[in-house]
């Protein structure tokens, strides 16, 4: 069964903003942080985002200022909200969480373009 599932992905010209949405079983929204990669064509998974159980984050120095991790307890929903893009964060973006084993999204696609 799926446990970690991405959402919110699309077209968007350079400077528009998206919201990416992460649904999480809750057995791992519970006892895990969560974390937003992101993989170009022919590039390798980067990790741009983490929020842990407790609340801190960090960010990749590449999206610092542009990109907010945050999460919705009622929902079991990570979210990445990705102001001012740049054409450099077309990617395929992914959630992640990790209790003993490493649990992935299936991606969503992001194409920042004119």
């Amino acid at each position: 069964q799926v446990q970690l599932v991405e959402s919110g992905g699309g077209l968007v010209q350079p400077g528009g903003s998206l919201r990416l949405s992460c649904a999480v079983s809750s057995f791992i929204f519970r006892l895990s942080g969560t974390d937003w990669y992101r993989q170009a064509p022919g590039q390798q998974r980067e990790l741009v985002a983490t929020l842990t159980s407790g609340g801190s984050t960090n960010y990749a120095d590449s999206v610092k200022g542009r990109f907010t991790i945050s999460r919705d307890n009622a929902k079991n929903t990570v979210y990445l909200q990705m102001n001012s893009l740049k054409p450099e964060d077309t990617a395929v973006y992914y959630c992640h969480a990790r209790i003993s084993k490493d649990y992935w999204g299936q991606g969503t696609q992001v194409t920042v373009s004119s």
